[in-house]
């Protein structure tokens, strides 16, 4: 008995029929295609908080690329790109979360639209 392909087991195991897993594929694949990028600007207490290091971790860890750096005016600044869904949750953690020790009071964003292809390979903090 020749073993079944991965996909084929497990469509079997789920019961899940092929042509709903196909069109959930399809749907999955066309979100993560559109690529999207936004500069982003913070206000509030957000200089000497860790918020840049926080803010890599958590870029990291959703998936999103970019960078992020403090300015003179005491506030952070930086642009985000990724997936429209990855970079839609980092702005909501810009918005509201930050790093423990802050304190958000707004956050711009600015030149938000849809790219082709990413134009950085990771997420880094600028000096």
């Amino acid at each position: 008995m020749r073993p079944l392909p991965l996909l084929a087991a497990a469509v079997a195991a789920s019961r899940t029929p092929l042509r709903l897993l196909g069109r959930g594929l399809a749907a999955a694949m066309s979100a993560a295609g559109r690529l999207k990028s936004v500069d982003y600007e913070v206000f509030g207490r957000v200089q000497g908080v860790c918020f840049r290091m926080y803010t890599e971790g958590e870029a990291k860890k959703i998936g999103v690329v970019g960078w992020v750096k403090n300015t003179s005016k005491g506030t952070v600044t930086g642009q985000v790109q990724g997936p429209e869904e990855k970079v839609n949750s980092m702005m909501s953690w810009l918005s509201k979360v930050g790093s423990p020790s802050s304190r958000i009071d707004r956050t711009n964003f600015s030149n938000e639209k849809t790219i082709s292809k990413l134009e950085y390979s990771n997420f880094s903090i600028r000096y």
